[in-house]
């Protein structure tokens, strides 16, 4: 019988000593939600596991499942160029940058603060390259509105629209809209908050709650086909990255690659299980899947760089101890 306290244990004690403002831990499998306890209080009162969270980078699997629909379709394919989207884009590179290069952070493009007051299309198209598509990798957020792009391009509807469309097929309630409250940001001095939220940004905007990200989690490992078919999840989640060398490697990741979107850890050295597909998020949350270990599992918080150790969190759940 698996119980996963040392899990909630973790976060608890993380949200006492103050590495954590406030949390939701939860943890999933095929058939549904089976833990999920929250930690902390703020001026609102005690945090509950319904509460919202803004996800940040965890938006991207979302539009990377949203196009991997449109490849379903017929709609796109990974050589797709975004040129397609977004006519004239090449006109000042002398390469081509496709879908594949957009979700596998190979674009090239130079990226702009998370913040920046720019509407998004129009950085993307006076961006400028970094290195040629495909000869590096280099995180890149704006790339995701390339992907909005081929998205819309594609199927007549926006990013956004799709990922509503992931609401009524799993019962959640993915958003962009201010009124859900989601948690404040502590520890960001300087952060444009209002600059941010205007963009909309299909690489970090959405909001979500814990169990959001767990069903979407319940359906990609039961295979349901609500979101995306399993013959597209393995798609997915192959690795595009392998042998292509990273602009200022962090030792930390050191065995960390990405498939369509999603981040791999096939040959990470910190994990029990490697077999994970998933994404963290820029104040601090994550979301895993484990096919082999049959769970997925969620953490919402709102600090940046807060320090907290996500392989120690991670191996306490699949030990489910």
């Amino acid at each position: 019988m698996t119980t996963y306290d040392a899990a909630f244990q973790l976060v608890s004690q993380s949200v006492d000593d103050g590495t954590l403002p406030s949390a939701v831990l939860g943890i999933a499998t095929a058939e549904g939600v089976v833990a999920m306890d929250a930690f902390g209080s703020t001026e609102r009162g005690p945090v509950d596991v319904d509460d919202f969270y803004r996800i940040f980078s965890i938006t991207k699997p979302l539009v990377g499942l949203a196009a991997a629909r449109a490849i379903e379709r017929g709609k796109l394919t990974v050589f797709t160029p975004l040129e397609s989207a977004m006519p004239g884009f090449n006109s000042t590179r002398d390469d081509v940058v496709r879908l594949v290069h957009l979700v596998s952070h190979t674009s090239g493009v130079n990226e702009p603060a998370l913040d920046d007051h720019r509407p998004l299309r129009q950085a993307l198209a006076v961006a400028g390259r970094q290195f040629a598509a495909g000869s590096y990798r280099a995180y890149s957020s704006l790339a995701f509105e390339g992907i909005a792009a081929l998205v819309e391009h594609a199927l007549g509807r926006t990013w956004e629209d799709e990922v509503a469309g992931f609401n009524d097929a799993l019962g959640s309630q993915f958003t962009l809209d201010e009124e859900s409250r989601p948690h404040t940001i502590v520890g960001a001095p300087g952060f444009r908050l209002d600059s941010f939220t205007a963009l909309r940004h299909p690489g970090a905007g959405a909001i979500a709650r814990a169990r959001d990200l767990l069903t979407l989690g319940t359906s990609l490992l039961r295979g349901d086909g609500a979101v995306v078919q399993p013959a597209t999840l393995h798609m997915m989640t192959r690795p595009l990255t392998s042998g292509v060398p990273e602009v200022n490697p962090d030792p930390v990741q050191a065995g960390q690659e990405y498939g369509f979107t999603w981040k791999l850890r096939h040959t990470s050295p910190a994990f029990i299980d490697p077999g994970a597909f998933g994404h963290g998020g820029w104040a601090g949350t994550e979301f895993w899947v484990h096919p082999d270990a049959g769970l997925a599992w969620v953490l919402m918080t709102s600090r940046p760089d807060s320090g907290f150790d996500v392989h120690a969190l991670d191996n306490a759940v699949v030990s489910g101890l």
